[in-house]
């Protein structure tokens, strides 16, 4: 039998690149997360990719909006259309600190060996929790803090993106079959997964194309 693991699925490039990966190795469980995000056409993507994997898929509801912080999740906040120098406003506090400690849960009962999640720290936005050090710490918390770390079944964090450019994240992709015109990445999609073309995920994506030499299967409003 395969190992088992969560894929944290968010509908978008990175997490649907993860998904087809993770695919070829373990079997999957896939979660995703409804937390008052600005464009949920992403997550019809996921939902969409998981009945196409035919996987088991949990969407976890959580109002990060009445944290705020974050473009995404505070619509008083403006989505921008250029680079920010820095941690840009478009980072949602704690949302992968939140979102990996939904997935090691549903890992414990499911029994996975791994969770999945696209972190990336080459063509990212500046996200702290993006980081290698991040995932290290915790992976060493999650093990200390869970019956199958302390029983001897540690799960470890895959993170099968986090060194590749998205060129490169998106050739990965390709060779696991992975259709990207059925991934929604941008941070403002309109309710048919139409991309706004103009915010720092819409430009990452497109140049990611570039680089892998690819034409752009990406519906753009304009």
């Amino acid at each position: 039998m395969r190992p088992r693991a969560v894929v944290l699925l968010s509908g978008g490039l990175d997490s649907s690149t993860c998904l087809a990966w993770a695919s070829a190795h373990y079997d999957c469980y896939a979660i995703s997360f409804m937390y008052g995000q600005r464009s949920t056409s992403e997550l019809k993507a996921a939902q969409n990719l998981a009945k196409k994997y035919a996987l088991e898929h949990r969407i976890i509801n959580i109002d990060l909006g009445n944290i705020g912080g974050s473009a995404l999740t505070d619509h008083n906040l403006e989505v921008p259309d250029h680079a920010q120098e820095g941690i840009p406003i478009t980072y949602v506090p704690a949302r992968n600190t939140i979102f990996l400690s939904y997935a090691l849960a549903l890992a414990e009962v499911k029994e996975a060996q791994a969770i999945v999640i696209g972190v990336n720290a080459v063509d990212y936005s500046g996200y702290p929790d993006c980081r290698p050090e991040y995932i290290d710490a915790f992976t060493k918390m999650a093990n200390l803090a869970t019956k199958a770390g302390v029983e001897g079944h540690p799960v470890k964090i895959e993170t099968p993106l986090l060194h590749l450019s998205k060129g490169n994240i998106i050739r990965l992709g390709l060779e696991h079959g992975l259709d990207y015109a059925q991934t929604v990445s941008c941070y403002q999609a309109d309710d048919q997964g139409y991309a706004c073309g103009k915010c720092d995920s819409c430009r990452l994506r497109h140049q990611g194309f570039i680089e892998a030499g690819v034409a752009d299967p990406t519906r753009y409003i304009n």
